[in-house]
């Protein structure tokens, strides 16, 4: 199967059983998108989304977020993992929305890495998210899945992923493709016991021959 062939069945599959995937973090407007992704380093969307209602009720926008304490933000995070050091991200973060962007959520990648806490792969969430931009934001998720199905091959690195993704994929479908790879990661191909019985791409998955070439071969014995 030429890489081509192997990008197309995932495509066609995921645009069957997933045509309109999306994020699960809860937000109304870019900035609380942007808030979100940060919170949501290294913790799940459930706990980030249990959290974030009472920190937007308190800081609805940047300039209320740039006049916060940290103590403040920490009170209100503190169920998130990394709490310290995200609280004094949100504050920094609220302040330079305020005196460089004009309390505006940037949409370049290169403006937006430039904030605390805000690194490639967040950026490449808010563009992809809020602008449909054509960026692939490689998580844990992303990386596992794309390797397991062929997606990408001796990819070492998430920016290594993220090239042989985005030169494959079709430029208007990076921003759901990233979708795709992380709900499938999260609910199906896990990182431990993955759910292959189940998994509709399961025939073309690299991940799933190997296992099954390392199954015991049956044998029948005479009566």
């Amino acid at each position: 199967m030429t890489i081509k062939e192997r990008y197309s069945k995932v495509i066609a599959f995921f645009q069957q059983q997933a045509p309109n995937a999306e994020t699960e973090l809860l937000y109304d407007n870019p900035f609380q998108l942007l808030v979100a992704v940060v919170l949501s380093a290294q913790c799940t969307d459930k706990r980030v989304n249990l959290t974030t209602p009472a920190l937007f009720e308190r800081f609805p926008d940047a300039a209320a977020l740039s006049n916060a304490s940290v103590e403040e933000i920490f009170t209100l995070i503190r169920s998130i993992s990394y709490p310290n050091n995200k609280a004094k991200h949100l504050v920094g973060l609220g302040k330079m929305l305020m005196e460089q962007f004009d309390g505006e959520v940037p949409m370049t990648v290169e403006e937006l890495i430039k904030l605390p806490g805000v690194g490639r792969k967040t950026a490449n969430v808010i563009t992809s998210v809020v602008d449909a931009q054509p960026n692939m934001a490689v998580d844990t998720h992303v990386f596992r899945v794309s390797a397991r199905l062929g997606l990408t091959k001796n990819a070492r690195t998430p920016l290594a992923a993220e090239k042989q993704l985005i030169r494959h994929l079709p430029k208007e479908l990076v921003h759901i493709a990233h979708h795709w790879l992380i709900l499938h990661g999260r609910y199906v191909c896990t990182a431990r016991s993955p759910q292959c019985s189940g998994c509709g791409l399961r025939d073309i998955c690299v991940f799933y021959k190997r296992v099954q070439a390392k199954q015991p071969t049956k044998t029948t014995h005479g009566k």
